[in-house]
């Protein structure tokens, strides 16, 4: 096994075009362990820890470019209040030490339907920021990113440089199923973001798909029950109905497995129990703050 270790970006392009097989480090939490079990065993990894670039971050006026590699506690302690949802999710990864080394980057590059962050970023409306030598940088929305179990759609000779991910405009919420708080891979996970100023509402389900999974059906219908029952403008309490509807569609968006972690009925069960609790946390928030600025006024 070769090590690559670059000190640019440009040098680290280079590389991977010159290496398409060679496997991006930074973190390592992720490609660690597998290489420590056997799982893998790359011919090349291209280590990214000296590309100061990819740990840093711009707060814009609409969105937050996130480096590829700002660790998990970079984002609990400095953008919780433009990222609450990914902020929540970086709170569920593994342990300290984990959080402190990896990053959002890591999770894209490996697309683990598991992947912490997954959830959070599809709720958000992410688009993930990704170079190559020959062809120069692209966008991809985040809806596209994921392409099967553990595939994503970056060609041989890119890496991912950063995450643009909308600032909130909305309360965000995220919840993790496990077996216990921290140091799990998670039975299932789940995301919900409200975005007032569209009146819409985005989704994100981990670890009950193949690959992370936005539940449209869902989102589209309690968009049209939102905007049909005035709640954006009333401020109303979501009735009961509304809310177990909404469940049971993200529920129905579930296409999991059996495996030693879960159950796929268990999977598709809890998905709609986190679906309905995030809804009612993340609307209850809503009507607070907007209580609070018709106080204000």
């Amino acid at each position: 096994m070769d090590f690559l270790r670059p000190a640019s970006w440009e040098e680290a392009l280079a590389a991977k075009a010159e290496h398409p097989t060679a496997v991006p480090i930074a973190g390592g939490t992720d490609v660690m362990v597998e290489i420590n079990f056997d799982h893998r065993r790359p011919e090349y990894l291209l280590d990214l820890n000296r590309i100061g670039d990819l740990y840093e971050w711009e707060v814009g006026e609409d969105t937050v470019r996130l480096g590829a590699s700002v660790p998990y506690t970079g984002i609990m302690e400095n953008l919780r209040a433009e990222l609450p949802g990914l902020a929540l999710a970086s709170h569920t990864v593994a342990s300290p030490q984990i959080r402190n080394r990896g990053g959002v980057g890591g999770n894209l590059g490996t697309a683990s339907p598991a992947g912490d962050a997954h959830p959070a970023l599809l709720a958000a409306g992410a688009e993930v920021e990704v170079a190559s030598a020959a062809r120069g940088t692209r966008l991809i929305p985040i809806d596209a990113f994921y392409t099967g179990v553990k595939r994503n759609a970056l060609q041989p000779d890119e890496l991912i440089r950063a995450v643009h991910v909308k600032k909130a405009d909305g309360p965000q919420q995220y919840s993790k199923v496990g077996t216990r708080n921290a140091m799990v891979i998670a039975v299932c996970a789940f995301g919900l973001a409200l975005h007032p100023r569209t009146r819409t509402v985005r989704t994100g389900i981990g670890s009950a798909a193949p690959t992370p999974v936005r539940a449209v059906a869902a989102e589209e219908f309690l968009n049209a029950a939102l905007e049909e029952g005035g709640f954006w403008d009333n401020g109303k309490i979501i009735t009961p109905s509304v809310a177990k509807q909404f469940a049971d569609l993200c529920s129905a968006a579930c296409n999991p497995i059996d495996d030693v972690r879960g159950t796929a009925s268990y999977r598709r069960h809890a998905v709609g129990v986190m679906a309905r609790r995030t809804l009612t946390w993340t609307w209850e928030s809503y009507r607070g703050a907007r209580r609070t600025s018709e106080g204000a006024a």
